[in-house]
Order: C-alpha cells, then sequence, then structure tokens
C-alpha cells in the first residue's frame, strides 16, 4: 500500500464543539471531530474511504504537490 501525504485544515466549532475537518486536496472530503485527536483519526479514516471510492469509479488520485498556506489577516469592517 502506497503512503500519502495531505494536508487537513481543522476548523474550531465553538457552538457546536469539536472541528471541522477539510482536507483542500480532496474536493468533496470533509469530517469531524470532538478533539483534536479524534479530528485527525477520521481524517485519516476519510481519506482512505475518498481514496478508495476514487480508485472503484477508475478516478485519479490527486497528489498535494504544494501545500495550502494559512494567514490570519486584520479587517477594518
Amino acid at each position: 500500500m502506497r503512503k500519502r501525504e495531505y494536508t487537513v485544515v481543522l476548523i474550531p466549532e465553538p457552538e457546536e464543539g469539536g472541528y471541522s475537518v477539510i482536507v483542500p486536496a480532496l474536493p468533496g472530503c470533509v469530517t469531524q471531530g470532538e478533539t483534536i485527536e479524534e479530528a485527525i483519526a477520521m481524517a485519516q479514516d476519510a481519506i482512505a474511504g475518498w481514496i478508495t471510492v476514487a480508485e472503484r469509479h477508475g478516478e485519479s488520485i490527486p497528489e498535494e504537490t504544494q501545500h495550502p498556506i494559512s494567514v490570519t489577516i486584520s479587517v477594518a469592517a
């Protein structure tokens, strides 16, 4: 089995609690977890599932060649 690396983005959900997780390189690959550890574990499962479904359908698997960049900016509003 080939190892692949993907960036995951954990977004805190203050009202519901826990974290939403997106995988920018894999369209539609999202999940959630109550803790950071659980969110990461759920992301690993979601990525594996995404790849399995894509392979079954004969679709190409995107490789992450450049990592997303996250910055925090201030805006007067």
